[in-house]
């Protein structure tokens, strides 16, 4: 079982509201692996559109994406694309 975990400054001027939530909650449910995402305060499921709400990830916040599973590496990177893309 593979764990990757990467820490990301979210660039997108919404930050993970929304529009944003939704498409991440989207693309992690296309991954086997399971979905992490920790904010200072938080520990929530990836592919839990509540769950990332629940973070309040502002722009320019950290958080740390973590996937554990067979296909976690391209999990973490597509997800890292969505969060750092500044438009959405």
């Amino acid at each position: 079982m593979t764990l990757i975990r990467k820490k990301i400054t979210v660039k997108n001027k919404q930050g993970l509201h929304a529009r944003p939530a939704a498409l991440f909650v989207q693309i992690a449910n296309k991954f086997d692996s399971r979905i992490t995402v920790k904010s200072d305060k938080e520990e929530v499921n990836g592919k839990s559109i509540m769950g990332i709400l629940m973070l309040g990830a502002e722009n320019g916040s950290q958080i740390m994406i973590e996937a554990e599973g067979g296909d976690a590496q391209l999990a973490v990177a597509a997800l890292e694309k969505i969060v750092t893309t500044e438009e959405q």
